[in-house]
């Protein structure tokens, strides 16, 4: 089967390898679209774990299930599904994968394979920011709250902009452009602010002296002091960037500030009990766009999949001006 690598020396290549065979609760899909994300550039960096000479890069896919592992009990040949996958297997930049199912959903009936592609990683991390991490109700109990959002216009900042929304948040999203505004806008968030410059004053601009919570989407060490300024006390902070030097913790102290990391790879990456919590999700979120409550979060589509078009797609990725998800289809 045909496949994009990463080598130790940093090469992203076409090449060709043994399809896998489906065993215990594995999926073996056959691949239709793929989004590309920054962890694929943590991966060629080689800051996530995992082994291997070269490693099939791609961490969000939508496909057909092709053959089933003895174990499956919750898919069949023929469903169509989506997913992320797990940091510490083979990626989805390959004709076939293998996927346990407990991390696989199904496919949302109203899009085709390209825009179900670009949502299963940003759909999972902004579900699992929200709902998991910050305990936000899902039901309305935290109705009117105030959430920023720090990188809205990007993959996760674009889902999660939606579901707070359906939480019943008022959203702040901040954005620097004005596509990524107008974006960002028409995801639904309430009010946009520019994370370039002094958010402290734009949030007091709007007739807000602080927030109850937070999503740092870009650059933490960054954005840390601002964060601890805008946080309402006993507010709550959730993360997706690891930071690159120590957080001054302390300036959260005196205002009993909960801060939590949120890294979806985690429960496919030790076997936690509840792995099959992103399939739940997945089929909810599923539920959710086939009615008409979520869409897709789709930027741009690089062409087919293959070397050249994924190195591309990741220097766009780099520049850190992106707008949706970028996605690849089709062999």
């Amino acid at each position: 089967m045909k496949a994009i690598t990463v080598s130790p020396a940093n090469t992203v290549q076409d090449i060709e390898l043994a399809q896998p065979v489906a065993q215990g609760r594995d999926l073996l899909v056959k691949i239709e679209a793929v989004a590309l994300n920054p962890v694929d550039l943590l991966v060629r960096d080689g800051h996530m774990p995992g082994g291997g000479d070269d490693r099939v890069l791609g961490w969000d896919a939508a496909g057909t299930v092709v053959a089933v592992g003895p174990d499956v009990t919750l898919f069949k040949v023929g469903d169509p599904v989506y997913y992320a996958g797990s940091v510490v297997r083979a990626g989805a930049y390959a004709e076939y994968q293998l996927v346990d199912e407990r991390i696989a959903g199904r496919k949302p009936a109203s899009l085709d394979f390209q825009n179900a592609a670009a949502l299963p990683l940003t759909a999972i991390t902004a579900w699992e920011l929200l709902f998991d991490r910050l305990g936000i109700s899902r039901t309305g109990a935290h109705q009117g709250k105030r959430v920023l959002i720090i990188g809205g216009a990007g993959g996760v900042g674009s889902i999660a902009i939606q579901l707070a929304k359906l939480a019943g948040l008022s959203v702040i999203a901040t954005a620097s452009r004005p596509a990524s505004i107008q974006w960002v806008r028409d995801l639904g968030a309430d009010h946009t602010i520019d994370h370039s410059g002094d958010m402290a004053a734009q949030l007091l601009a709007l007739g807000f002296q602080d927030v109850d919570y937070v999503l740092s989407l870009n650059d933490t060490d960054l954005h840390f002091d601002a964060i601890a300024q805008v946080i309402a006390p006993q507010g709550k902070v959730a993360s997706i960037v690891p930071s690159k030097a120590p957080l001054a913790m302390e300036k959260l102290f005196a205002k009993s500030v909960t801060f939590v990391w949120e890294m979806m790879f985690t429960r496919s990456l030790f076997g936690t009990a509840d792995m099959i919590e992103q399939h739940k999700l997945l089929n909810e979120v599923a539920t959710l766009i086939d009615a008409g409550q979520l869409k897709s979060t789709l930027g741009e589509n690089f062409g087919k999949i293959s070397a050249a078009n994924v190195i591309r797609a990741h220097e766009a990725l780099n520049s850190g001006r992106t707008i949706g998800k970028l996605v690849l289809s089709g062999f």
